[in-house]
């Protein structure tokens, strides 16, 4: 049998894990997934990744980990906001020669609606929020966006949901979130789940993002549609240097590439 194939996957999310499981089924690879926190290492370990680096990588160390374990292949399927990382990943391509492949979730239809306020950063979701209500904001878009929406609204009226990590609830703290309002779980929920999160709190406004189906969007802003809630979404950014790599909004078509 011939010697598997090196391959890098950025991982830390549910399509990683999708990737990452589909491809270490055909026995053609040797998967090293990266990671920026122990959830997504779990994740990408459960899902069959032979070695897992949990920490974030800058450049200078995702070259030196390509050439230390002679990666032929690199798979950013890491979030769409992470763009630094995508840039890094592009860069570090360039430079060590390998290939490298984008997976990208597939951009959601949004229902038409005057309850939703587009935005494109969220600093910009913070002062929309501030406009447009006094009342309780609900924030579902993870502890990392947590920072610019907090400096600019009273921490006593905003409420966040994060993962139940003590990494992320240190993060809250460290913010300025009162301990009362962090609301601590993983995963993602029905639209009857975050609807009665939503009443139980008694919000006027949640800020979220546009993760795409997997992230769990949709349900998000169904339930507020249905209370009469307003929504204030952050539009994914956009990274021009993804222009012109091989990109895939398919994980069955990004393996079946990977075989070719």
């Amino acid at each position: 049998m011939p010697d598997k194939k090196n391959i890098m996957i950025m991982a830390g999310t549910k399509d990683a894990a999708r990737i990452i499981e589909k491809l270490n089924k055909q026995k053609k690879f040797y998967i090293l997934a990266t990671t920026t926190t122990q959830y997504g290492s779990d994740i990408a370990k459960s899902a069959g990744a032979h070695e897992v680096i949990s920490r974030k990588l800058e450049e200078k160390e995702m070259i030196e980990l390509v050439d230390k374990k002679k990666i032929e292949i690199l798979i950013d399927a890491t979030h769409p906001f992470a763009i630094n990382a995508t840039k890094n990943a592009i860069n570090a391509s360039k430079l060590t020669g390998i290939n490298y492949i984008r997976f990208e979730r597939p951009q959601m239809e949004l229902p038409e609606s005057n309850q939703i306020h587009i935005v494109f950063s969220f600093e910009e979701a913070a002062l929309k929020a501030n406009e447009l209500t006094e009342g309780r904001i609900l924030h579902l878009a993870g502890v990392l966006t947590l920072k610019p929406v907090i400096e600019k609204i009273d921490s006593s009226r905003l409420f966040a949901r994060v993962l139940p990590s003590l990494d992320s609830i240190k993060k809250c703290l460290e913010h300025g979130l009162k301990q009362k309002n962090i609301i601590a779980m993983q995963g993602t929920f029905s639209k009857d789940f975050n609807r009665a999160l939503m009443e139980e709190y008694s919000v006027s406004l949640i800020i979220t993002k546009e993760s795409g189906e997997t992230g769990g969007t949709i349900p998000k802003i169904d339930a507020a549609l249905e209370l009469g809630i307003q929504i204030v979404l952050v539009t994914r950014p956009v990274v021009v240097e993804l222009e012109g790599e091989e990109t895939f909004t398919d994980v069955d078509q990004l393996c079946n590439f990977m075989l070719k």
